[in-house]
């Protein structure tokens, strides 16, 4: 019995060494930093921005209609490409440097490797996105002015649950832009793809006829993730919060998967 536990237990423990040093290089990697900063920065300077300029210039129909946490999580459109980059770099920064080598010759299980890095930026991609969205949240009804905008608690119906969504979009889009990383092995070609993925289909959907755009179009990456962090006024044709964050989680997966694949199939 002991026999037949020891390999599973030297195993665990050896996988912790590689979860351990796996973090040790992503907190001493300057991209991390910036990149965090970056997310903060501009969640937070969105939301005041937009407490403090715009929700004053708009009239009472507008405000009826708008999406209170849409407004906060503004910044999201640009924190989503540090995390996007962040994610990429996680992975291609080894394969670029060279240091791949020397990390695959101390662990000679790619996928284990692989995994250890995967599980180690969503340890600290998930708290930092999520605690940056309620930050701008917070901020962003501090902001606003007096009797501006009603319905901004967080108790109020999906409020919560749509500004945890916006962290929850920015590490599963972060993911992505790994998953694309272990199938390029290449910084620009993860990134390039990863906004291409996000930001070219909306493009298309333009020029197709309108029948496409509500077929389609809620299906597309951008659209389908954007959904979890939408508290109300959702367009007709857009999938549910959590169905969205579902179809989005699944260009994710994919990319993961065929990362998995690839590193098993090529040299370093």
């Amino acid at each position: 019995m002991i026999v037949a536990t020891a390999p599973s237990g030297r195993r665990r423990s050896d996988f912790v060494d590689v979860l351990r040093a796996e973090l040790c290089k992503l907190r001493t990697v300057r991209s991390t930093t910036w990149a965090l900063l970056v997310a903060f920065a501009s969640n937070i300077g969105f939301a005041v921005l937009v407490a403090t300029v715009l929700v004053p210039r708009l009239d009472a129909g507008e405000r009826a209609r708008v999406d209170v946490v849409q407004l906060a999580l503004a910044g999201v459109h640009l924190s989503q490409i540090a995390f996007g980059v962040l994610g990429a770099l996680t992975i291609t920064a080894e394969y670029g440097s060279g240091m791949i080598r020397t990390t695959l010759a101390a662990v000679p299980r790619r996928r284990t490797v692989l995994a250890a890095k995967a599980l180690v930026f969503t340890g600290v991609a998930l708290p930092a996105s999520i605690a940056s969205a309620f930050a701008a949240y917070l901020v962003f009804r501090a902001a606003l002015p007096a009797h501006t905008l009603a319905g901004t608690s967080l108790a109020a119906p999906g409020v919560a649950r749509a500004v945890a969504g916006g962290g929850l979009y920015l590490t599963a889009l972060g993911l992505l832009g790994f998953g694309l990383g272990a199938m390029l092995r290449s910084s620009a070609g993860a990134i390039a793809t990863l906004f291409g993925l996000l930001f070219i289909p909306p493009l298309l959907l333009d020029l197709l006829p309108g029948t496409w755009k509500s077929t389609v179009g809620p299906y597309i990456p951008m659209q389908s993730g954007d959904q979890i962090y939408v508290a109300a006024h959702r367009e007709a044709a857009a999938l549910g919060p959590w169905t969205g964050f579902g179809v989005f989680c699944l260009y994710a997966a994919a990319a993961l998967a065929a990362g998995f694949v690839l590193t098993d199939r090529r040299d370093a």
